[in-house]
């Protein structure tokens, strides 16, 4: 087992951040295949039923499983996720190296427009779009992917122009080694902690924005299964039975929580001066 995976597993919200995300992409693929009722199909009869046998969540206002939509949802959320997380690093690697690795007026050009694209926040930029082109899952996963690749952009540049200096890359350079060779090889790797957290954000960012986009009916169509539409559908009878709203934010908050944990435990695994400064500091001082 790698030495990282082994720190990570080590690390009690690494552990959890690794459980639930795997468990959560496990039942976005069983989904696929089975859910225990249709999450589409209504049925009066059984409407605003408590959590039990066989609805073990309850039902919402037209009988539907909640359980069973919660699990539908699971789908949208990882594809959302996965999609931003995607388009994130593209554009985030791209502008980095465009920022770090050029001409100087292609560096400074750069810069200049990650200041700029930065000053717009992501929700807002993908509800203007939605607001054009009408409410889809593209939507979000590249207003997301595309705002928080330029905050990678940001946080990475200075990063790569930093271990552009060092002793090995400028080996590898006078060995006969590209700048795409160098990037692949010497500079991702170096800045691959930074990377990773600011990847596990844009992901748990993508979750927060399906679902708040969807809620307020700019992300998923309903036609689609999504925790945002659950949401939107069952606030309105909070009052009434507040615990079917408690599912489908139970399920928001935990898969942002676990994203979140994920990264920053996958920082201090792969980092090899925090995982230098974690060691000092469980070991015990020798006294004299």
């Amino acid at each position: 087992m790698p030495r990282w995976l082994r720190d990570l597993w080590r690390s009690t919200t690494g552990r959890f951040g690794l459980i639930t995300v795997i468990v959560i992409a496990l039942v976005a693929l069983i989904s696929v295949f089975w859910t225990p009722f249709n999450p589409f199909d209504a049925n009066v009869r059984d409407r605003w039923a408590a959590p039990s046998w066989p609805h073990l969540l309850g039902t919402d206002n037209t009988g539907r499983d909640i359980l069973s939509l919660i699990m539908a949802g699971t789908r949208t959320t990882v594809f959302v996720s996965v999609g931003a997380g995607i388009v994130a690093t593209v554009v985030g690697i791209a502008l980095a190296a465009l920022g770090a690795l050029t001409a100087r007026w292609v560096r400074e050009t750069v810069a200049v427009l990650v200041d700029i694209l930065i000053a717009f926040p992501v929700l807002i930029i993908a509800m203007m779009i939605s607001s054009v082109w009408g409410g889809s899952l593209w939507v979000v996963i590249w207003a997301v992917g595309i705002g928080f690749g330029v905050n990678i952009a940001r946080v990475t540049r200075p990063e790569l122009r930093r271990v552009q200096q060092s002793d090995f890359v400028l080996a590898g350079r006078a060995a006969g080694l590209t700048a795409s060779q160098n990037l692949l090889r010497h500079l991702l790797p170096n800045v691959a902690p930074v990377f990773i957290v600011q990847l596990s954000w844009s992901m748990a960012v993508a979750v927060l924005a399906e679902a708040g986009l969807s809620y307020l009916g700019f992300g998923a169509s309903v036609v689609e299964p999504s925790w945002g539409i659950l949401l939107s559908d069952l606030q309105r009878y909070i009052s009434i039975h507040p615990l079917s709203v408690i599912w489908p934010g139970l399920a928001i908050t935990i898969t942002v929580l676990a994203l979140n944990l994920l990264g920053d435990a996958l920082r201090e695994a792969t980092d090899p001066t925090l995982r230098h400064r974690s060691a000092e500091l469980h070991t015990p001082a020798v006294v004299a």
